[in-house]
């Protein structure tokens, strides 16, 4: 067979084999038998074997898996993929309805869908072909997951419109395929999944695609991060239209016009709940006119016209047989109820938060009790109440101590706290948390260096402060357990890279009372320097926006410490970056076009990639947002600005092409 039959060939059969695929996959209503589509493919693969050039992406012969990854590589989200705020009873959700209605002057017309209990992904494609995919990580930068999306039979290679545009979803395992990989698994004597989403963040998350190709999993797209050139106008429309598209949705989801509808739907899927193939945790709701959610907008963390709504957590009975104390890295003691192993929403329970003393006071909690225990957020395990009419009377009242379980220091209660603290800047216990802080993934993110890594280096006595971190010697690590070669290497590298990350995870991995990854971004923008804010004073701090007295004075406290001082010497030694490396406020140029103006891009551009315009703008003063509202400045339009080009100009928004801002930015 001469080359271009061969072409022609295997192009016909993947494209009738994708839409068997589909078919089968997508829309669950098969058109062959699967000893046909098998022939087919068998013949497929016969072709490709002969002719391996003419092998492409979009060949369901791909879907195996590649070669495994040394690592994920690191992905932006052009668009925060930013998480959803959460109603928990009938209140919740009349609230939100309420505040939607009163930020709009239109009726509120709302969109309820299934929240699927899974991975958030986002898929994007590029005239109509998939490119990348990937996790949704922290919000703004996730990981590169391609070749195990690839894996997932419903997921398109190809969709029906050469369409340049990035879909979110949610990736899951059916309970089909969830009992049959714990079934291997248990025959393996390994451990089985605790439940489904984990099962499917922990197939997704492997480095060889072979291993997620083998765990049959699955998705729903509900949304759009990019859409360039679209003009729906509803969150309804783009849902069908991506079903036209060829990308699985959904089908349960429904249009309401009241709250009442919306409760409906809520009351009837949660009898309903059981009876899905998959699993579900809530309901998500939305503000169904996409120029209704611009007008309502987001804070800084979610946006206001959506809501997810989560199921009530399920309660069991066991017994608590000890309460056990445990140090934070601020001091705190904590106490854990330690209980008869129960299954909660999925997972096996053995430990559970009881907060502190005067909750286990005001509960009347006692060890040896019948307690009702249920996960907050089907997340968190947490003691609810004693069952007291089950008391045999052998139950023992709880004391906490007077002195650090830990270094025998005496324990204190600060003014306005409910919680004991130990305030001994030596205590191991407290040293051991503020590492496991300190390599933490919004802090100094070290790959390699987990909890039980750390603990294991603290108890070998290899590391006592953070700057022992960048001590460690290879040959001291190679004689640890589970230790070889390769990961000592591995680790090594990663501790080496940390040293260049910008001040403000320095600054959140130092463990500053009161200071999270947020207030840390905005002390090293303010400050630039470390050595500017260890000079900086109460005043000088409090003037800074978001920054209030509490944290103004923890921050003074903390760097007027002699050891603290020695500590950031010691890292300053070990050629840590103590600046920050974002755009400098004191480089800004005080007066350009851009200083205090809200600007969005859209549309394709030829000289610039859209993180280095949004970077030259944010350097001279401007603020990049992702959609156009009444707010917005300017908007910059590449080629293809599609539905943001069409409401600016319904806004009277100011709108330059890609020349404009070559020029703005040079001049």
């Amino acid at each position: 067979m001469d080359k271009q039959t061969a072409e022609n060939q295997i192009k016909a059969l993947v494209e009738l084999l994708n839409q068997y695929g589909y078919e089968y996959y997508v829309l669950d209503q098969p058109s062959v038998l699967d000893s046909e589509y098998d022939e087919k493919l068998r013949e497929l693969q016969k072709l490709e074997q002969e002719f391996p050039e003419l092998v492409t992406v979009e060949s369901p012969t791909q879907r195996v898996g590649g070669a495994p990854l040394d690592a994920f590589k690191k992905v932006q989200h052009n668009v925060p993929m930013l998480s959803l705020g959460n109603a928990f009873n009938e209140d919740d959700l009349r609230d939100f309805a309420r505040r939607a209605s009163n930020g709009t002057d239109k009726p509120v017309v709302f969109v309820c869908e299934l929240k699927i209990d899974g991975l958030a992904i986002s898929l994007t494609y590029e005239n109509g072909k998939f490119v990348r995919g990937a996790t949704r990580g922290d919000g703004t930068t996730g990981e590169d997951i391609t070749n195990n999306l690839r894996t997932i039979r419903s997921i398109p290679m190809t969709i029906k419109e050469k369409q340049t545009l990035e879909v979110r979803g949610e990736a899951y395992m059916p309970h089909k395929s969830f009992l049959a990989l714990n079934e291997a698994r248990e025959k393996n004597d390994e451990e089985p999944f605790a439940n489904p989403r984990n099962a499917a963040a922990g197939s997704l998350r492997q480095l060889d695609p072979k291993i997620a190709a083998k765990r049959n999993l699955d998705i729903f797209l509900y949304g759009v991060g990019e859409w360039e050139g679209n003009t729906i106008t509803s969150h309804s429309g783009r849902l069908e239209k991506l079903k036209e598209l060829g990308f699985k949705t959904n089908p349960e989801w429904r249009k309401c016009s009241s709250i009442e509808e919306v409760l409906e739907f809520v009351s009837y899927w949660t009898e309903e709940r059981p009876n899905l193939s998959y699993e579900i945790d809530g309901i998500v709701v939305k503000v169904d006119d996409l120029d209704q959610q611009e007008e309502l907008g987001y804070t800084a963390k979610s946006p206001r016209w959506a809501i997810a709504y989560k199921f009530p957590a399920e309660e069991v009975v066991t017994k608590l047989r000890e309460i056990e104390l445990s140090i934070g890295r601020t001091g705190v003691i904590t106490p854990t109820a330690i209980l008869d192993p129960v299954k909660v929403a999925g997972t096996t329970v053995q430990r559970a938060s009881l907060h502190n003393e005067d909750l286990i006071r005001e509960q009347d909690i006692r060890i040896g009790d019948t307690v009702v225990i249920k996960k907050a957020g089907d997340i968190i395990p947490k003691v609810v109440r004693a069952v007291t009419e089950q008391r045999t009377g052998e139950e023992q009242e709880f004391h906490m101590p007077t002195e650090c379980p830990a270094c025998g220091s005496e324990l204190v209660r600060l003014e306005g706290e409910v919680a004991l603290r130990c305030i001994n800047p030596s205590c191991p216990a407290q040293l051991m948390e503020g590492l496991i802080h300190f390599v933490s993934r919004n802090a100094m993110n070290i790959d390699g260096l987990g909890e039980k890594v750390i603990i294991q280096l603290f108890q070998e006595k290899l590391i006592h402060t953070m700057a022992d971190l960048y001590r460690l010697d290879k040959e001291e690590l190679l004689g640890l357990d589970r230790m070889g070669e390769k990961s000592v290497t591995n680790l090594l590298e990663a501790i080496e890279a940390s040293k260049e990350n910008s001040l403000e995870r320095l600054l959140f991995g130092l463990g500053i009372r009161f200071i999270g990854a947020k207030a840390a971004k905005t002390l090293a923008e303010e400050f630039e320097t470390m050595d500017n804010l260890q000079q900086a004073s109460f005043e000088d701090l409090i003037a800074v926006d978001e920054i209030g007295d509490k944290m103004a004075d923890s921050i003074v406290q903390y760097f007027s410490e002699d050891k603290v001082t020695e500590l950031l010497n010691e890292l300053r030694h070990l050629n840590l970056n103590m600046e920050y490396k974002g755009p400098r406020k004191s480089e800004l140029a005080q007066d350009t076009v851009f200083t205090g103006k809200t600007v969005v891009l859209t549309g394709k551009m030829e000289e610039f990639s859209r993180n280095e315009a949004k970077e030259l703008i944010e350097s001279r003063g401007g603020t990049v947002t992702g959609s156009v509202s009444k707010k917005t400045d300017i908007l910059i339009a590449g080629e293809d600005a599609g539905s943001k080009y069409d409401k600016a100009q319904k806004l009277g928004i100011e709108i330059w092409n890609e020349q404009q801002l070559k020029e703005a930015v040079e001049g």
